[in-house]
């Protein structure tokens, strides 16, 4: 299996945990590549201490096939939607865009000592 990269939108309640969460599993099949947050969240800083590029999500889009999982984690459907449509302008059929609902079923598979905040009403695809 090659390595699946992986980058993040949102590090507030939600992405916050699920990014200490992967990088507390260091997984050699697995990388965080990247992460978009505008406030200063404890995700954020611990993203800058790793080393992740924290980026904007245009800075993220143009990564192109650099990233095969995006995932959407700020419960916003106007930010995902956006994502979605700078994708396809870019032409972008590698990179795709997980969903909240994605990110528990990951979530109820890797983490059974921490819950995953329940913040944000369903946004769907």
């Amino acid at each position: 299996m090659s390595k699946q990269t992986i980058a993040i939108v949102g590090l507030g309640r939600v992405g916050s945990v699920f990014l200490a969460e992967l990088l507390r599993r260091p997984n050699k099949d697995i990388e965080v590549v990247a992460v978009a947050e505008n406030g200063d969240t404890s995700g954020k800083i611990l993203a800058k201490s790793q080393g992740i590029a924290v980026l904007d999500t245009d800075a993220l889009i143009a990564m192109g096939e650099k990233i095969d999982i995006l995932f959407d984690l700020t419960g916003v459907p106007a930010v995902r939607r956006d994502l979605r449509e700078k994708l396809m302008a870019a032409d972008n059929r590698h990179t795709i865009i997980a969903t909240e609902t994605i990110a528990k079923l990951i979530w109820s598979l890797v983490a059974s000592d921490v819950a995953l905040p329940s913040v944000h009403g369903k946004t769907g695809y």
